[in-house]
């Protein structure tokens, strides 16, 4: 670490000017995640391709996600992190120009992976200097800010389609654009930057794993939730006789909640801890899943989506806020890379898995499978609650 920065992490002062470039970085390369999502399958659909052809394409981002975290740690340890992202965020550039190029959707799959293998260095590396100069009393607070912009960045990233269109050159460019400003963001405030911190002993994803193991099942859990909910909620909806305008707003109102609650979230948590209240945010999420099927068709559906969303996201904020509490250096790198991993594969497995217990069940399987999940995770916080107990006694 800079002396500048060292000084923040241990005391109350923030490099704001470094917090901002992370957080501008993030932010813009969400945006540009998010644009490509809806982008692509818009151009698949019109093009007559399958829908299963389509989610096995868009599943090629996440399986990057998965592939390349296992290579972050020692990538960082040998090439640096300022230089890594840069170059990531340069070739995620250029794997978007060769999409927008193919229009192909066979193309479109090495293509989609490489996209996502390029992209996921950016976050592990950025996610990590944030919690290098973060003071230990705000963490709550600037990572549920860094959590609630990255949410905004993803929800503007198809609005933007409204403005551009979908045909041609334009949309594509929006997010080239955004790939390439990330690298000059980091370009210009890597100087401000925490150096790669060689403290402690080098460990792997695999290493990660069985220190955590609580911590990347709540990741799991949370990026299976957002899947299952953002591409099955529109089938269960049209179920109970919602239209696709009011499904698609409840979307929104729902994406809005990821990104309105999680400052006062993470404020809650410097106040009780983020364990409890990570409790807090499973079982909270878990009486939505209960309550949504009474709840659909009331006009109480707004407000009760847009809490839901706080909470069902809040997961993930308090897994990266524990992550900070508790890992330093290496490991710390290693733990976020690590994130990515479960992220991944929560993003990957969570809607398949949900949609075969929906043919086999009926609509009520999406609720179903989130309660499970959040169920499944508010036992496991138990448990490791009572043992804690345990310990000290």
């Amino acid at each position: 670490m800079t002396a500048n920065s060292t000084t923040s992490a241990r005391g109350d002062r923030i490099p704001w000017a470094a917090l901002a470039g992370i957080i501008a970085t993030v932010s813009v390369f969400a945006l540009a995640q998010g644009l490509t999502y809806p982008l692509l399958s818009f151009i698949l659909e019109r093009q007559g391709t399958t829908p299963a052809l389509i989610g096995l394409s868009a599943a090629m981002t996440p399986l990057g996600f998965i592939l390349s975290s296992p290579l972050i740690p020692a990538l960082v340890r040998r090439v640096g992190g300022g230089r890594l992202a840069i170059l990531c965020s340069m070739l995620a550039a250029l794997s978007l120009i060769a999409i927008a190029w193919t229009q192909q959707v066979w193309a479109w799959m090495p293509l989609r992976f490489l996209l996502g293998f390029f992209a996921n260095p950016l976050y592990v590396i950025s996610e990590t200097w944030l919690m290098a100069i973060t003071p230990a009393a705000r963490r709550g607070r600037i990572l549920g800010l860094y959590s609630s912009i990255v949410s905004a960045g993803f929800a503007l990233g198809p609005l933007s389609l409204g403005m551009v269109g979908t045909q041609g050159w334009p949309p594509f460019m929006v997010g080239i654009v955004a790939f390439l400003l990330c690298g000059l963001i980091v370009l210009a405030v890597v100087p401000r930057l925490p150096k790669t911190s060689h403290e402690g002993e080098a460990t792997s994803v695999g290493g990660f794993v069985a220190l955590a193991p609580l911590l990347l099942f709540a990741v799991f859990a949370a990026a299976a939730f957002e899947q299952i909910l953002l591409s099955l909620f529109a089938v269960y909806g049209a179920a109970f006789g919602s239209t696709e305008e009011r499904i698609a707003s409840l979307i929104t109102c729902y994406i809005a909640g990821n990104a309105g609650l999680q400052i006062l979230l993470g404020r809650v948590a410097e106040k009780a801890g983020s364990r409890r209240t990570m409790l807090v945010c499973a079982l909270a999420s878990l009486a939505g899943c209960l309550l949504l099927p009474a709840a659909l068709n009331s006009w109480l559906v707004w407000p009760f989506v847009f809490v839901w969303g706080g909470f069902a996201f809040g997961i993930y904020t308090m897994a990266l806020i524990q992550l900070g509490e508790r890992f330093t250096g290496q490991i710390l790198i290693a733990g976020n890379a690590a994130f990515a991993f479960g992220w991944g594969v929560g993003g990957m497995v969570g809607a398949p898995a949900t949609g075969l217990a929906m043919q086999l069940i009926g609509y009520q399987g999406m609720p179903l499978s989130l309660g499970l999940l959040c169920g499944v995770l508010a036992v496991f916080l138990l448990v490791e609650k009572r043992r804690g107990n345990d310990t000290r006694t």
